[in-house]
């Protein structure tokens, strides 16, 4: 199964469809981007790029080649400067890793984050705070 997100003439991702592995295949049985993208074309018009649905900030979940930093979602932005997808900025006050495609904080979270402590972010105050 391969996956590949619709983008509109604003690089936003309006869907992600499934498509099968032989609507994927060139004549030697192997996935081929161009392949997948001129079936959804055909089947669907509009403009295709491939997303893989085991790859979050540039890292493979199984251990596979990474594909454009982030599976995409709608309402992502397609990034041709970064081969990527990014997802929607959370707060004003984070900046872009461009080599994840992730936004960040302006303060790291704290370490303690997940050991029985939630965090939340602040944004009037630009800082971490834990919820009770």
């Amino acid at each position: 199964m391969a996956y590949f997100a619709e983008i509109n003439k604003d690089n936003i991702v309006t869907r992600v469809i499934a498509v099968a592995d032989r609507d994927t295949a060139d004549p030697n049985g192997n996935e081929v981007e161009s392949v997948g993208v001129e079936f959804c074309k055909q089947l669907l018009g509009g403009e295709w790029k491939q997303t893989s649905y085991n790859t979050r900030a540039g890292v493979h979940a199984l251990g596979g080649t990474p594909l454009r930093k982030n599976y995409a979602g709608e309402g992502y932005e397609w990034r041709e400067d970064l081969d990527g997808f990014v997802p929607p900025c959370p707060y004003p006050s984070w900046q872009l890793e461009t080599e994840t495609c992730e936004w960040e904080s302006p303060v790291p979270m704290p370490n303690d984050a997940g050991e029985d402590k939630r965090y939340s972010w602040d944004e009037e105050n630009l800082n971490w705070i834990e919820k009770e």
